[in-house]
């Protein structure tokens, strides 16, 4: 704190970069499969897009939920990848100050909004299987509208205070972050101020909201479950169990590195630092890459728009 004290400036005009600490050597080498899941990533991403828009049959609240998470995924690899790129390729390590608070507020606020996706994807699968004939009725595109209206909003409601508490604090005159992006944690861990409003509040988004999120999506599946065993065959039942089962693996492919990232970061503290950092990328890489090869493989209109695409295209 005698630094702060001496200190006459509120931030910073940059920050430092380190990408990955203790693994500098092999940032060329991680850097293949860093590209190689962006790449695969957006390229599925659009091509879910693409597919969607061209198939009339699949303008659905289904596919318009999976259109908001292929858009989500894209914004949110892309603000990352690029400038961890530039920092293993270029030793681009500068980040300005304001730049950096920008990244900080879409990773959280798009993570939100993902959150947010997947429990109005499972309400949708609620529908379509415990209320089949009113799903068209209940699930409207005017519905769907508001539905995505809300998910949005709340996005951007719920992280602005983050970057807003870290521009206030004064910080320390070393500016380096050990990380390759502007992580929440990782910034306000620079301030020579009380930050445990900050915190708090960052627990608050992981239990509260994420929380409150999950519970929401396993009420829903248990509701959906009870509806599926009751059908009367075992087709029947494989049958629908199989809509939701592409829905079930993303969920399990974002949650689970968020929730060990957050955690690990918080309470690991005699966890390695460049475990933090990889896992931190993992959540940010891996799901925006899983979720079109998921949803690609395991749904069938998909699927089949994809393989009469190629067709075409081979002859």
């Amino acid at each position: 704190m005698s630094d702060c004290n001496k200190t006459d400036f509120t931030n910073p005009s940059t920050f430092i970069l380190l990408g990955i600490p203790g693994l500098e050597a092999a940032h060329v080498w991680i850097s293949i499969p860093f590209c190689t899941m962006y790449a695969i990533a957006v390229l599925g991403n659009f091509t879910i897009l693409f597919i969607v828009k061209m198939e009339l049959s699949l303008h659905g609240p289904m596919y318009y939920f999976l259109c908001m998470l292929a858009v989500t995924d894209l914004v949110l690899s892309t603000s990352t990848v690029p400038k961890t790129l530039s920092i293993f390729w270029f030793n681009s390590r500068e980040i300005d100050f304001s730049a950096c608070l920008t990244q900080m507020y879409f990773i959280h606020c798009f993570l939100v909004m993902e959150s947010g996706i997947f429990v109005a994807m499972a309400l949708d699968r609620y529908v379509a299987i415990c209320h089949p004939l009113r799903h068209s009725t209940i699930l409207t595109n005017s519905v769907v509208a508001k539905i995505g209206l809300a998910v949005v909003l709340r996005g951007i409601m719920l992280v602005l205070p983050y970057p807003f508490l870290a521009r206030q604090w004064p910080y320390y005159r070393t500016y380096i972050i050990p990380h390759t992006y502007c992580e929440h944690i990782a910034v306000v861990k620079l301030a020579c101020a009380d930050t445990r409003v900050s915190s708090y509040y960052g627990l608050f988004m992981v239990f509260c909201v994420r929380g409150l999120d999950m519970i929401f999506i396993a009420v829903s599946y248990i509701q959906i479950l009870r509806a599926i065993f009751s059908l009367p065959t075992k087709d029947a039942r494989l049958k629908t169990l199989g809509t939701c089962s592409s829905h079930l693996c993303a969920i399990l492919a974002f949650y689970i590195p968020v929730i060990f990232s957050s955690l690990t970061h918080r309470f690991g503290h005699n966890v390695p630092l460049h475990f933090h950092v990889l896992i931190a990328n993992v959540y940010l890489l891996v799901p925006p890459m899983l979720h079109p090869i998921i949803y690609g493989v395991r749904t069938k209109q998909i699927r089949d728009r994809l393989l009469r695409l190629f067709t075409h295209k081979g002859m």
